[in-house]
């Protein structure tokens, strides 16, 4: 891969990795249309490892908040009588108010996160083989497309996000977690997950960027060890740099713009372009 295509597929992964439209989706469609190699399922984890740089800049204080605060809650539950709920109060569900702060939604990362964790080591080997496979891909970006156009038909109506509890938190997991398939965007699945919840759109964009944090992490952490330990990394270095900054620089950007965006519009318009892509991939695929 020259230094070039590292930097273009990096600027589409910072794009897109953050807009409901699926990342690792035009990470696959993007070299395909233009008879590029496949990056592969390491550099395709590298350049999210860019943009987790571009979430944890943006975010870096509400995880300040949510450490501070869960912490915080560890001590109120473990000094707290047996039996006194008052002075226990900060798990998931539990009703906001200054003493609990942010507890609830550090919970329910927690709790969110478990899903991803599970599909991730279980079926790794069947969603790394879409990878190849252009035309699936673009069917999973048509089931994105309706995911986002039913979550703007059928949100509920708004409430805190502070009120999150144990089912909602997982409900958004599960979701995280079968968007590990390329095609289904993770942002997309989990924002409409959150609607589907009974959050606004900008909370739902918040609690999904804060939960892809420790996956995105995780994932990337491990395919570099795995990189390493093949001795391949040197060889492959200097793409790697390149299209991480690429993806941090323009991920950062992405979020700061979306999040406006978002506290007015609706999703509607990502739900076009996935299905419109999604339809012209397809096409592409049946006529190759």
């Amino acid at each position: 891969m020259s230094l070039i295509q590292a930097v273009i597929l990096g600027l589409v992964q910072g794009l897109t990795e953050f807009i409901p439209v699926s990342s690792s989706a035009h990470l696959v469609l993007v070299p395909w249309l233009l008879g590029w190699p496949q990056p592969g399922v390491a550099f395709d984890t590298v350049l999210h490892l860019g943009t987790l740089a571009a979430v944890l800049g943006v975010f870096w204080r509400d995880w300040v908040t949510l450490a501070v605060d869960w912490l915080a809650s560890l001590r109120r539950r473990v000094a707290a009588p047996a039996g006194d709920v008052v002075s226990s109060v900060a798990a998931p569900g539990d009703a906001p108010h200054a003493a609990v702060g942010q507890s609830a939604v550090a919970w329910a990362l927690i709790i969110g996160t478990i899903p991803a964790v599970v599909l991730g080591l279980a079926a790794e080997d069947f969603f790394t083989a879409l990878f190849g496979s252009p035309g699936r891909v673009s069917a999973l970006l048509i089931v994105t497309a309706v995911l986002l156009w039913a979550s703007e038909r059928w949100a509920s109506a708004p409430r805190r996000l502070e009120s999150i509890g144990p089912a909602q938190a997982l409900f958004i997991g599960v979701a995280q977690g079968l968007a590990i398939a390329p095609g289904i965007s993770r942002s997309g699945a989990t924002m409409a997950a959150g609607r589907f919840s009974g959050f606004s759109r900008a909370d739902a964009a918040r609690f999904s960027f804060l939960l892809g944090t420790p996956v995105i992490a995780g994932a990337g952490g491990l395919q570099l060890v795995k990189l390493a330990t093949a001795g391949g990394l040197g060889q492959v270095l200097g793409p790697l740099v390149v299209g991480f900054l690429a993806a941090s620089i323009s991920g950062y950007l992405v979020i700061r713009a979306l999040l406006r965006y978002l506290q007015r519009h609706s999703l509607l318009p990502f739900a076009i372009y996935c299905a419109a892509v999604g339809v012209l991939g397809i096409v592409f695929a049946l006529a190759a």
